[in-house]
């Protein structure tokens, strides 16, 4: 069952974290933390969000956003990516 749509406001700051599948490594090396960084800077131009810090671990992440606008959620999928 999927979650509710989250309701975003704007000018709210949000505490975004992923983790791998059984904390498994997400980020092997600088190239991949590179490239996160890369997609991470095209998402929050076209969701509107403010990033104020970011933490990348080997197996999770931490984003603490800023929405400029509302229910504009960025799905970790867009910035994490899938390929």
């Amino acid at each position: 069952m999927a979650r509710p749509l989250r309701i975003l406001y704007p000018n709210a700051f949000y505490h975004v974290t992923c983790r791998g599948n059984d904390r498994r490594v997400i980020f092997r090396d600088d190239h991949d933390r590179a490239r996160f960084l890369d997609r991470l800077r095209s998402a929050r131009e076209i969701f509107s969000v403010r990033v104020h810090a970011y933490v990348l671990m080997s197996n999770h992440f931490h984003l603490i956003v800023e929405t400029l606008k509302t229910n504009r959620a960025m799905p970790t999928v867009v910035v994490a990516g899938r390929d």
